[in-house]
């Protein structure tokens, strides 16, 4: 049973998250965005922070967003349709932080991610992922005044926390809701989740609908 969310919503996040999710289209450039008709919901984080088998597991695909053991192969806005007929969008953004990434490719990351940020009208929350063995690093601090910045909402959601000890979570789930209670734009409850065992992922999914209201 959550804490954080009405069992109803669950519920109703569950039924959503049972029916159509379908892969869209793949955006290197804001021109090539679709149109903005529906609520979107985007996830950002560290290009090994675990978002693709988060998102599968969000939307109980085992495919949908592809893994790869190369971080950083994500380089464009990827876009998913949920619900038939369509509700909603989930926004796969690029991953960031990768040492190896060219310096050009990073900017154009930067470019491509603050203009889609400041310009979405219907972007409506990011769920920014943290790992929970590492916490929030300064180049995750990077994103959030970028969020901050372009005044879109955001929750953070830590990963992997199947990894660390029960002790460890509990240290770094502190330490990561102070400091987003001291961010203008980000929402004072953080989720905590794992991929592999399922934790926190009927909250994840209740957290997306709250958003899209």
């Amino acid at each position: 049973m959550s804490d954080t969310f009405d069992p109803d919503l669950i519920e109703s996040a569950r039924k959503t998250f049972a029916g159509p999710v379908n892969f869209l289209k793949s955006a290197p450039a804001l021109e090539y965005l679709p149109g903005a008709d529906v609520p979107e919901v985007a996830f950002a984080g560290r290009s090994n922070v675990g978002k693709s088998s988060l998102l599968n597991a969000l939307t109980g695909r085992n495919s949908l967003a592809r893994t790869s053991v190369t971080p950083g192969r994500t380089q464009e806005l990827n876009f998913f349709d949920v619900g038939e007929p369509l509700r909603f969008r989930l926004v796969d953004m690029p991953g960031y932080g990768f040492a190896k990434a060219p310096k050009d490719m990073v900017r154009k990351w930067r470019y491509l991610v603050n203009d889609y940020l400041r310009g979405r009208d219907v972007l409506k929350r990011t769920l920014v992922l943290i790992d929970s063995r590492h916490g929030i690093k300064d180049v995750d601090r990077e994103i959030l005044e970028m969020l901050d910045n372009a005044a879109v909402s955001y929750r953070i959601v830590l990963t992997k926390t199947d990894k660390i000890k029960a002790t460890e979570l509990a240290e770094v789930r502190a330490r990561t809701e102070e400091e987003a209670r001291k961010r203008p734009a980000a929402h004072p409850d953080l989720i905590a989740t794992s991929s592999e065992k399922g934790m926190g992922i009927p909250d994840l999914r209740a957290a997306v609908l709250e958003a899209i209201g």
